[in-house]
Order: structure tokens, then sequence, then C-alpha cells
């Protein structure tokens, strides 16, 4: 796999290639609901979802609630924290709303009930930070359940990196972003 140096973090070179577009229509939300493990989080994404409103309670299934209330919102593996699911398989944050499977923490940040957004790797889906020499490592995982939104890209023209910007820019800085747009923008390969 090809690699290249944005400031301190690699990224794959398929990540500046690709493109992409989520299809929620034709996919119903399924990253919330695949997977072995919820969301990777942050400490401080961990502790606000330990300690959510009951404004962001109230607006989960009843089910969620309580499992939230059996075993709490983070669950961890292997040293990382991450969302927890039930029964290793939705997020216990999930809501469906008309056949799609949306995130609560979400939705109440849209309304003003929280502070913050969905976690950072939610938005950076379905880019995986993973740690490569002692640096953060960008690779794209390309799940059977994003097909369409990869056919969605690919009709728009819609790059991958266009597509996740703003939380690019949250992870790394705006500069940093600017950095890797004008990288992509200028390769003559993407």
């Amino acid at each position: 796999m090809s690699l290249v140096s944005i400031g301190n973090v690699l990224v794959d070179r398929v990540v500046l290639q690709a493109e992409f577009s989520c299809d929620l229509q034709q996919c119903r939300g399924a990253c919330c609901v695949e997977g072995e493990l919820g969301a990777p989080l942050s400490p401080d994404e961990a502790l606000q979802l330990e300690t959510a409103p009951d404004e962001l309670i109230r607006m989960l299934p009843d089910r969620n609630i309580r499992y939230l209330h059996r075993y709490g919102a983070v669950e961890v593996y292997q040293g990382t924290q991450y969302t927890r699911t039930i029964e290793g398989r939705e997020c216990v944050f999930a809501v469906i709303q008309d056949g799609v499977t949306l995130c609560a923490v979400e939705l109440a940040s849209r309304e003003g009930i929280l502070l913050f957004d969905k976690p950072l790797s939610c938005r950076l889906f379905p880019i995986r930070v993973r740690r490569k020499f002692g640096l953060d490592h960008l690779v794209y995982e390309q799940h059977h359940m994003c097909r369409s939104a990869r056919k969605l890209g690919g009709e728009r023209r819609t790059r991958l990196v266009d597509y996740i910007y703003r939380a690019l820019e949250a992870a790394y800085g705006v500069e940093w972003a600017k950095s890797l747009k004008a990288f992509v923008d200028s390769s003559p390969e993407t």
C-alpha cells in the first residue's frame, strides 16, 4: 500500500483517490448497526457519553435506555474505548426514523441539546485512524455496506477527502486539512 505523509499524518493513497457520498436511502444507516464494536472514542468523548444528559437519553428507544442503565454507554476493548453496542450489533445511541438508523447524539447536537457532535470516528467514517511508525495513519475501510456510497460518490464525482473534510479539520486542524486538499488537488493520480 502506498503511503503519503501530510505533516505528521500518514495517509493511504487510496484515501486520496476514493470517491464517496453516503446514500442513507440505500444503506439505511448500516454503519450504526454492523460491526463487532461500536465507534472508537477519545477519552473526552467517552466521558461525555457516560454523562449524557437526560434529554439525549429520552430520544432513545426503551430497549436502548434499559441497556444504557444496565451496562453504560462505553465499553473497553484492548485498551480502547468504544460506544456500547446492544448484543454486539447496533450502537446504544442508534435510533430509527423512517426505516433509517440514525445517531441520537448527532440529532441531539443539531437540536441544541448537546454541545458536542457525534464521535469523531463516526464523522471520519469510512476512514479509520490507525497508528504506524508512531504516527496517525488514515486507512480507508471499504465495507460492503458502503457500496452504494462509493457508487453515488462516483456518480457525483465527490472525493472522499472532500466528503469528510470538516471531520478532517476537527481531527487535525484547518491548516493540515488545507495541506491535504492542496496535495490531492495537485496530484495527477487523483
